[in-house]
């Protein structure tokens, strides 16, 4: 990957991470929390929610490592869970609104794709690789933040429905957290690769 489409991924994913995390936000004040509010984190500022490792860093490396699968995060927009008008399903409309938001924006450009092949336009080759980037990204980031490591929205999801007495193994497993994620992501992460190119192959008709 050249210098020039290597920037386009990093900017792709630096503003679909951006749309992820304000999505957290956006859910956690429909149940009646405005921590993102009020800390200034329902923005689409990038510089309000860019974490130097995972926005900047790790995309770098693995573009560079020629990973097959890229992705990162931004800064967690805060929220308060005892704020919220219903703990256990304020907290799992929370965790799933920023994956759905990266699965929604992968559909419609999915579409557009699709729509632009059935129609037969002709447009410019730089064209599909934008869009195809778009659904790329959003489909990797979707796909990783179901992984169920902390601080991942996955464990948020599971943990949603454990009982109040899986506490001491929530706090246990979130204090390995960091461990159990960086093994995730040298280890299994190509294992996502596959799930990655059947869903891209779905909304756009076309091969990864």
């Amino acid at each position: 990957m050249d210098a020039t489409n290597g920037l386009f991924y990093i900017v792709i994913l630096i503003m679909s991470v951006v749309i992820h995390e304000v999505s957290h936000g956006f859910m956690a004040e429909y149940f009646g929390d405005k921590t993102a509010r009020y800390a200034g984190r329902l923005t689409l500022n990038p510089l309000k929610h860019l974490d130097l490792f995972g926005s900047i860093i790790l995309p770098v490396v693995l573009i560079i490592s020629h990973s097959p699968f890229l992705f990162g995060w931004a800064k967690p927009v805060p929220y308060n869970p005892n704020n919220l008008s219903n703990r256990r399903w304020g907290t799992m409309a929370v965790a799933c609104a920023g994956v759905l938001a990266n699965f929604s924006i992968a559909v419609i450009f999915g579409i557009i794709i699709r729509l632009t092949f059935l129609m037969q336009y002709a447009l410019p080759e730089s064209f599909y690789f934008i869009t195809s980037t778009i659904v790329i990204v959003n489909l990797a980031l979707g796909v990783f933040n179901l992984v169920p490591i902390p601080p991942l929205d996955g464990s948020k999801i599971l943990f949603s429905f454990l009982p109040e007495s899986a506490f001491n193994f929530i706090l246990a497993y979130e204090q390995q957290s960091l461990i159990l994620l960086l093994i995730f992501i040298v280890f299994f992460s190509d294992y996502l690769y596959p799930i990655l190119a059947y869903l891209f192959h779905l909304l756009t008709g076309l091969a990864l």
